[in-house]
Formats: structure tokens, C-alpha cells, sequence
């Protein structure tokens, strides 16, 4: 809070002139104007975490600004002003307490738009104008419906509508060219009475909780030691949910999937659910998962929008890309046949080990789906068949520079561009692209991947 009580002063005092980022978290009630001295350069915009209700109505003077966050504020109705600005091509409301969308209040250059956890009613019809969406994130609101102008933001490959109020799922929804990611749960649409297997229930008082071993946007994972009911002490990890709406939904949703999801090599078990706990949240006791695995790839960067990043110099063996293809595609396919769309197929949720074998994690986004419904099935399914094809793209992107003439290659390369075709029922499932990789890799005579 000094640092940016700091910064105010600084640019009250007209010492920021030429900034191209700028930050501001100290409790702003009112939109400190002299911001707009800034008109000339100012990129990024970052005033979450104020109070504020409004913003100027010459706002737009920003003609440069390309990215603008105002989370965990006090709007209630999403700044018209927006429109017009000229360069906006990201905005991030979320957790605000929004219920309307003037029309025409979104800028036509958006790619990236935030609005988790509001009260949104509805989203304007002129949003179909926004033609350059890539990323769309609506969970936690109001809905009860998409308009049909979203139909035309036909670059959209990201969208996040779960925890809403949608009766139905649109039939233009499923066939949009690139949609690739789509998390759907916790909608009257997605609620068809699942059965989801009983799990153990482990009592907090088993569980010695340890070092925290990663954070997510839904829970805390920490190492633990489980004196399980045979008396036998088991290293294991325990996920405690923080029972706020995420990104991608509703903690209770990512639960019921962990658990119907089951079994799998390319899946990290699910032991048992935590009951008992002091503060009566949920959890999940998992497998530990071994030394040695690491993250597949990096979250996607402002510019990469809705694409995984990787460090510079990173280089995939061809007999690893296929054992990693081979496992993701198996994983899902077993997903698929118990009727979950994990929505999140990414390389940053894949695990790694040294011999290339794949753990597949993450079900934040994930949708529990009615399988007797064969043509929802079908188009979800071959959604995320696109973002598997995605995977594979970077796959091959990165393969090292000796292998890239390998015959295989092209056999892999003709397997992405029939996951990424634009028409979704014409793409393959994975069962089919679990048969194909393994007839793939037979033929090369690179040895048999790991599924």
C-alpha cells in the first residue's frame, strides 16, 4: 500500500509523464484524473483492489491503452465509456458487482474479457461485434441465456459460463470454428442427476498437513501424511478447496469431477474426501505425485492470449512427443467415456517425467455432461479434440531440430490438422486418435507409446 500511496504522489506530481504501466491499489474512491496526463503512452492500466464505481467520461483520451484491469472493485454497471477506446483489447472486471452491459460499452478490439463473479443478467447483443474474442470469462453470474450475436466472435476459443443460470446450451455454441476450451458446469443445462462414485472419507484428524506444495485459483495443495485405516502412515497430497468462484466455476463442480473421473495412468489418484474439516471446507486426498515430474508448459501470456508459452530453448524428443500425445489422448478418451469434458486441456496441467509419461490434472473447468444425448456428447468431445490438437501443435513445434525430417512427423502433422479443422463433427475422437497414434508409432518402429 506505501509503494502505491508512493506512485499516486508521483503522479500528482506529474513525474510519470512517458509511463507505460501503471498501477494503483489504495483504496481510490474516485479515478485520480491525472491518469489522463498519461494519454500519450499509457499501455497497462491496473486499478484493481480500489472502491471505485465509475470512470470519466473522457476516459477514451487513453488512445494508447491495450490493457486495463479493474477487479475487486465497486462497479455496477460495466463503463460505457469503454467503447471507445480506441487500442483496449484486454479488460478485466472480475469480482466487481456488475449487472448490466450498456450496448455497445465493449471496445471492438477486444480479444481477452474478464467479468468472473458479477451479476450480469445478460450480455449486450453488440457483442457480436467484438469479432477479434478469444477469451471470454463469465463464471459466477447471471445468465440464463447467450445471445445469438456471440455466434459471430468466430475466433473465440476460450469461453467460461459455468456457475450461471443457462437453461440450454445453444446448438450454435457447439459448432463455433476454434471454441477449444469451455467450462460449462453448475448451469440448470449441465444438471442431469450424475451419480458420481462414492469416495472414502478421510477425517482431518488422519491427516498430518506438511509444506504447501502449490496454489491454484480453486485450492491449496500441501504434502500430508494420511495414517490411513489400516494404521499404515502414506505421504500423500491433500487439495483444500477455498469455496470461492474461480475463473473456471465453483470448487463443489471441480470435486464431483475429481471424483468421477477415476482411475487412470495418466491421472493422478484420488484416494479419498476430507471430512471434519475445522473450517467445514472440502477437500481431496491425492496420490503424491513423484519427484521427477514437471510442467509441461507455461500459462498463456497477455500476447499468447489463449496458448500455453515455454521457455526459450525448450526441445521435445520425438519419442517423447509421442508418449506424451499418446497419454493425453488416452486420458481423455477414458474421461470422455465416463461423459466429463475436462475443459482445461492444457500443456501447463500436464506433468512431465524424464521418460515422457504424462500426468494429466487440474478439473477446475471441468463439466460433467449427459451422455445420452449423443449429439452433445459428440461436439464436446471433438471441442476438445481441438485443444488436444493444440497440445500437439506445440508438440511438434518444439521437436528437435534432428528429428523434424523423421517420417513419422508428417503422419503426426496430418493428425493435428484433422484435430484443428474448423468443422467440429468432421474431427476425430479420441478413441480414434488413440488407435491412430499407436499405428503410428508401430509403423516408425519408435516402440510402443505409454497409454
Amino acid at each position: 500500500m506505501d509503494q502505491d500511496l508512493t506512485t499516486l504522489a508521483q503522479l500528482q506530481a506529474g513525474k510519470l509523464i512517458g509511463a507505460t504501466r501503471l498501477k494503483l491499489s489504495c483504496g481510490l474512491t474516485e479515478f485520480p484524473l491525472d491518469i489522463l496526463d498519461l494519454a500519450d503512452t499509457l499501455e497497462i492500466l491496473d486499478l484493481t483492489g480500489n472502491r471505485l464505481t465509475s470512470l470519466p467520461p473522457d476516459f477514451a483520451r487513453l488512445r494508447k491503452l491495450k490493457i486495463a484491469f479493474f477487479s475487486d472493485n465497486a462497479f455496477t454497471q460495466f463503463p460505457a465509456v469503454l467503447g471507445q477506446c480506441p487500442a483496449l483489447e484486454m479488460i478485466g472486471f472480475k469480482a466487481c458487482q456488475i449487472e448490466t452491459i450498456p450496448d455497445c460499452a465493449l471496445p471492438p478490439l477486444t480479444r481477452w474479457l474478464i467479468l468472473t463473479n458479477n451479476q450480469i443478467t445478460a450480455l449486450p447483443r453488440s457483442i457480436g461485434t467484438c469479432t477479434r474474442m478469444q477469451k471470454l470469462m463469465l463464471a459466477g453470474n447471471r445468465l440464463t441465456h447467450l445471445p445469438q450475436e456471440l455466434a459471430n466472435c468466430q475466433n473465440l476459443e476460450l469461453l467460461r459460463i459455468s456457475a450461471n443460470e443457462l437453461v440450454e446450451v445453444p446448438a450454435w455454441l457447439l459448432s463455433m470454428p476454434r471454441l477449444s476450451w469451455l467450462a460449462l458446469s453448475g448451469n440448470p443445462a449441465t444438471q442431469h442427476g450424475q451419480v458420481v462414485a462414492d469416495l472414502p472419507e478421510v477425517p482431518w484428524t488422519d491427516l498430518q498437513v506438511a509444506e504447501v506444495l502449490g496454489q491454484g485459483a480453486s485450492g491449496i495443495i500441501s504434502k500430508a501424511q494420511w495414517k490411513t485405516p489400516d494404521a499404515v502412515t502414506k505421504p500423500v497430497a491433500v487439495k483444500v478447496f477455498k469455496g470461492e468462484v474461480t475463473s473456471d466455476g465453483v470448487p463443489e463442480d471441480e470435486m464431483q469431477a475429481c471424483m468421477a473421473a477415476g482411475a487412470h495412468p495418466h491421472l493422478v489418484q484420488v484416494l479419498g474426501k476430507i471430512s471434519q474439516h475445522p473450517a467445514q471446507k472440502q477437500g481431496l486426498v491425492l496420490e503424491l505425485i513423484p519427484a521427477g515430474y514437471r510442467n509441461l508448459g507455461l500459462t498463456p501470456s497477455f500476447e499468447s492470449c489463449t496458448r500455453d508459452v515455454y521457455p526459450a530453448g525448450t526441445v521435445f524428443p520425438l519419442r517423447e512427443v509421442i508418449s506424451i500425445a499418446s497419454g493425453i489422448a488416452s486420458v481423455a478418451a477414458h474421461l470422455h467415456a465416463r461423459g466429463i469434458l475436462h475443459g482445461d486441456l492444457y500443456a501447463h496441467n500436464t506433468l512431465v517425467n524424464e521418460t515422457g509419461h504424462a500426468l494429466f490434472s487440474d478439473f477446475g473447468a471441468a463439466t460433467i455432461y449427459d451422455k445420452t444425448k449423443p449429439e452433445l456428447a459428440a461436439a464436446l468431445e471433438r471441442m476438445e479434440v481441438r485443444a488436444f490438437g493444440y497440445l500437439l501443435e506445440d508438440l511438434l513445434d518444439h521437436l528437435a531440430l534432428e528429428e523434424v525430417a523423421h517420417e513419422t512427423v508428417s503422419s503426426l502433422r496430418g493428425l493435428q490438422q484433422a484435430c484443428l479443422q474448423p468443422q467440429v463433427l468432421q474431427r476425430p475422437d479420441f478413441a480414434a486418435l488413440v488407435t491412430q497414434l499407436t499405428a503410428i508409432t508401430q509403423i516408425a518402429g519408435i516402440g510402443t507409446p505409454q497409454v
